[in-house]
């Protein structure tokens, strides 16, 4: 993939751009290195370079989810990168992109979802899933740059090149680490995101509300 980094400098260059380059330059060494989610501790995130989420720019607020169970079927997990609008008023020192762990899972089951975003002294909070009917999603993915649980798979493979994946309809980049499993289970999830997409998302008993507290 070509980028600024790529062309030769000009007179008119400035420390500036160079220390841009030289984040981005860091950001793709790290995402070379991000680990899939060690079995049994930590899980869930989803998006791919080239996929879902990386078709629009992410806010760069980040949003809480927690649920006290997931269950999954068709599950795939590797590093990307997210990019905010240029000049975006969220970006921080993170020059607009932020390195996440992207999860994908075909079929998706949460039993009692909360989601918040913090505006800002004031949360909007989202909760479905918690009269007796979980919340279902189809093609589910989310980009976390945290998430917990406790998480066990069956068939789980390890190790293998992201864009060979197969599991959950969803490809990484080529050399990207990653792992994907037949299915999943997480309790008591916790995630820390930046996006979320799902070809088919249904959410019974939704509340939607503003609260001084989060999930």
């Amino acid at each position: 993939m070509a980028t600024s980094e790529d062309a030769a400098p000009t007179p008119e260059s400035t420390a500036a751009p160079v220390e841009s380059r030289g984040r981005v330059r860091l950001r793709r060494s790290a995402l070379m290195a991000v680990p899939a989610v060690a079995v049994g501790a930590v899980l869930m995130t989803l998006t791919a370079q080239g996929v879902l989420a990386a078709q629009f720019a992410i806010s760069g607020m980040p949003f809480t989810v927690t649920a006290d169970s997931l269950e999954g079927v068709g599950f795939e997990q590797f590093g990307s990168l997210d990019h905010m609008i240029e000049g975006s008023p969220n970006e921080g020192d993170t020059g607009g992109q932020v390195l996440v762990i992207v999860s994908a899972i075909k079929q998706a089951e949460l039993t009692k979802l909360c989601q918040s975003v913090d505006l800002g002294g004031i949360n909007l909070l989202i909760k479905a899933g918690d009269d007796g009917t979980p919340v279902t999603a189809t093609d589910l993915t989310t980009d976390s740059d945290l998430v917990s649980g406790d998480a066990s798979f069956k068939n789980i493979e390890i190790g293998g090149d992201a864009s060979t994946y197969t599991k959950a309809g969803v490809q990484g980049l080529p050399g990207v680490f990653g792992q994907q499993a037949d299915t999943v289970t997480i309790r008591n999830l916790r995630q820390h995101n930046y996006a979320t997409t799902a070809a088919a998302f249904k959410l019974p008993h939704l509340r939607l509300s503003f609260s001084s507290e989060g999930c």
